[in-house]
């Protein structure tokens, strides 16, 4: 038998590291500055980015340190001037009680620190731009915030892009998110609590509030849900989503997200939560009401007249995009004495050379324009859209004039695909219930179609989002409670925020729009 003494070297240096990440929460530092620089290299073990830096001071050469850090995480400036260059100068007495206290109030330069004897909290900070100070003969370490992340600048989000209004969006740093929240609603009132997410990744996660306006009932419920999470890795918001929401086979959401701050803003106004998350620019809010799938951001920068007219067209739009296929198909292949005699001769004329049904035309026509959708979103911006768009032309005319498919069927799709345009955030819910909706009305006609939607109806109206309904008939018209609703109310008229949210309601005393 072979013995490698170099890899079983290596084997028992991964036990003793797997027994330390198993015990990582329980174990804590020693007196001994070599011990805990070795066990810090023993749990590192492999990762070469883990600098060791030992310094002595000038003045005194019994007093040693030892600094730890992640090389490409860390601002190698703030390590030099504010950490290295003041320990070497510094003429700090020795003292094993009070050197550490001393050291953060008199010697290294840094605005955020932290004493800690858990290796956990070493790990972790190690691994998100922090520098750790060992002292010899100090039982605890110092967490030296020395973060130098590379992060893109804040640009307007491409996904929402609006005519007029602010042009900030968020990017992959958590507290540069926070801070643009933070700028623009200066209150002692705002709340961020951190978190952190996913047992391998240590995710932080901030939940941000509006503590006079939110509904404590919902911030509890909040937190109960995120702390049942046990992942091992939370890398986007959509992790959260889908481990936190009320209907789970439901396709439609039941959680906002946006990367806009003025949307944030906004929506903590009104009593929601958002979720930030470090990693990722989309911002979660709850909870989500139905009708936010028809509001834009740009409804509250221009006027309340156009808005209002774009929001029942957009509604419409979903009405459209759902139920024109199904209703086609119905009519044609079930119910044609329902349409007009001149309308049914001419459908009839174009459909006489056609060797498929209606239905079947409807299915391979509505798959062609989603897999030529989905081929212009994955390609470079410039040339997707026209793509799609010539592509679409192309294939319908030459689809038409091979007799494979009418004419009617290539407007039906060019209907469905343009208005489902006008519901950007409803991609996927408007492609399953219409593909729902196509199937009950070839099985079953108009009974079928009329049927299809009853229930999906039913099930927007049981939807939920953390225990408060997304579509609520109170039967009441009260002004205030559809203001903001199909209809954009001007802001003079935009006095209560919504019941279910908070009981905070009032947000402006006054309504009289400039008139005296």
């Amino acid at each position: 038998m072979f013995h490698f003494p170099g890899r079983r070297k290596k084997e028992i240096v991964n036990e003793q590291v797997e027994h330390l990440n198993k015990e990582l929460d329980e174990n804590s530092l020693s007196r001994s500055m070599k011990n805990n620089v070795e066990t810090i290299k023993k749990l590192f073990s492999d990762v070469d980015t883990l600098i060791i830096r030992y310094i002595q001071n000038n003045h005194n050469h019994d007093l040693k340190f030892c600094i730890a850090y992640c090389d490409g995480v860390v601002s190698s400036a703030i390590i030099n001037e504010n950490i290295i260059k003041p320990l070497m100068l510094s003429d700090a007495v020795q003292s094993d009680e009070l050197l550490i206290d001393h050291l953060i109030e008199n010697v290294v330069l840094i605005s955020e620190t932290q004493k800690t004897n858990h290796l956990k909290d070493i790990v972790e900070s190690i691994t998100y731009g922090d520098t750790i100070l060992f002292v010899e003969g100090a039982g605890e370490a110092v967490i030296l915030n020395s973060k130098g992340f590379q992060t893109r600048s804040m640009d307007e989000p491409e996904n929402e892009k609006i005519l007029s209004g602010p042009r900030e969006g968020f990017n992959e740093s958590l507290l540069q998110n926070l801070s643009l929240i933070r700028r623009r609603v200066r209150t002692n009132e705002l709340k961020m609590k951190f978190t952190t997410l996913g047992k391998m990744t240590r995710t932080k996660a901030c939940i941000c509030y509006i503590d006079k306006i939110v509904n404590k009932r919902l911030l509890n419920e909040l937190y109960r849900r995120l702390d049942l999470i046990d992942i091992d890795a939370v890398l986007d918001t959509n992790y959260i989503t889908e481990l936190t929401r009320d209907s789970v086979w439901s396709p439609f959401r039941t959680t906002g997200y946006t990367e806009r701050p003025d949307v944030v803003i906004g929506k903590l106004l009104e009593g929601r939560i958002a979720i930030f998350l470090d990693g990722t620019p989309v911002v979660l809010t709850v909870p989500y009401l139905f009708i936010e799938n028809f509001q834009s951001n740009e409804d509250y920068y221009l006027s309340f007249y156009y808005t209002s007219l774009s929001r029942l067209l957009r509604i419409a739009g979903f009405f459209l995009t759902i139920t024109v296929p199904a209703l086609y198909v119905a009519i044609v292949a079930f119910q044609q004495q329902m349409l007009p005699t001149q309308l049914l001769i001419s459908i009839a004329g174009a459909r006489r050379s056609v060797p498929l049904p209606a239905a079947a035309e409807a299915f391979i026509m509505l798959a062609v324009f989603d897999i030529l959708r989905e081929t212009g979103i994955r390609m470079p911006s410039n040339i997707g859209q026209p793509l799609s768009i010539v592509g679409a032309l192309v294939i319908g005319q030459a689809a038409v004039d091979a007799k494979l498919v009418a004419a009617p069927m290539i407007i039906v799709v060019a209907i469905t695909g343009i208005t489902s345009l006008l519901v950007p955030k409803m991609n996927a819910p408007v492609t399953y219930v219409r593909v729902f909706l196509l199937i009950m009305a070839t099985a079953f006609g108009l009974f079928g179609f009329v049927l299809g939607l009853s229930g999906v109806f039913i099930h927007i109206l049981n939807l939920h989002s953390f225990g408060i309904p997304q579509l609520s008939l109170s039967g009441s018209l009260q002004f205030q409670e559809i203001k903001d609703t199909f209809i954009r109310a001007p802001w003079w008229e935009m006095i209560t925020r919504t019941k279910s949210m908070t009981s905070n309601l009032v947000r402006m005393k006054s309504n009289h729009g400039g008139k005296s």
